[in-house]
């Protein structure tokens, strides 16, 4: 069971600015009603370009309607050039956050947003464009690598939370995950200054992971009934299985990201993302 917050509650019991516009300045169409999830956004704009009213209907869970009635309060008030610059996070936070696999609640009112600026503008958006990658849910690898780099995030699992690729039949992993690592490598490239030593070999980086489970990870896990082992390297991607108390544990997923994960990147390459073998 998830755990929302009481402004979650509050947008979802007592939602604002339900409904639509007549005759609006911009429309934003998102999601599909077969997917389970759908918003439209309708906004009026002034001469001034400031938003002075917006009105959305939802069909979603408690976060998609709390996410897009938050939406409508915030713009209010905004220029086109500052309700541009909103951020799901932005939306989340306003919100006191949301639970992790309901984050895409907040992408969607993102979305309706920018759809509704570029209907506003006469414009196509770019991630409208890209090739489409999650066919269940009509997710591009643009909208993907954008989240990847705005929301810093490492793991399939992630992805699926912020743009509910992968949540469907789940043939498109595969490509998730090659995404992923390729847009994480990216990163790290860009990152990369002259005069840092070349890229450790595959080698290299296999015994340095493997000294720090031994030095540091085991020993703690073993504290708490648990251990892990090192299941396989590819290139930024860490394969590990848990054991003992830590397998099938609910807290595994956190002992993974915010534990090991992050000794690793710490004590090795910053860059590189843990998974458990399945």
């Amino acid at each position: 069971m998830w755990e929302y917050t009481d402004k979650v509650q509050q947008h979802f019991l007592n939602p604002h600015n339900v409904g639509e516009l007549e005759k609006p300045s911009g429309t934003g169409d998102v999601g599909s009603l077969a997917c389970g999830d759908a918003l439209k956004l309708t906004i009026k704009v002034d001469d001034n370009e400031i938003i002075t009213d917006a009105k959305f209907k939802t069909f979603g869970c408690a976060s998609a309607i709390a996410s897009s009635s938050v939406l409508t309060e915030i713009v209010k008030g905004m220029t086109i050039d500052e309700a541009a610059k909103l951020t799901n996070e932005d939306i989340a936070g306003a919100l006191g956050g949301l639970p992790k696999e309901k984050m895409h609640c907040s992408v969607m009112g993102r979305e309706a947003l920018e759809a509704a600026i570029a209907d506003y503008r006469g414009v196509i958006l770019p991630m409208a464009e890209g090739e489409v990658v999650c066919e269940c849910f009509g997710v591009t690898d643009l909208e993907i690598i954008r989240a990847i780099k705005e929301s810093e995030l490492r793991s399939v699992e992630e992805i699926t939370n912020f743009t509910k690729a992968g949540g469907g039949c789940g043939k498109c992993e595969d490509r998730l995950r090659e995404i992923l690592q390729q847009t994480v490598e990216g990163l790290a490239a860009d990152k990369i200054k002259p005069h840092k030593d070349k890229r450790m070999t595959t080698l290299q980086k296999i015994k340095k992971i493997e000294d720090v489970l031994e030095r540091e990870i085991k020993p703690t896990l073993k504290k708490d009934g648990g251990d892990i082992e090192l299941v396989d390297v590819d290139g930024d991607f860490v394969t590990v299985s848990l054991r003992g108390a830590c397998s099938g544990c609910q807290s595994s997923q956190t002992t993974l990201k915010e534990y090991v994960e992050k000794k690793l990147r710490e004590q090795v390459i910053d860059t590189l993302i843990v998974e458990e073998d399945k």
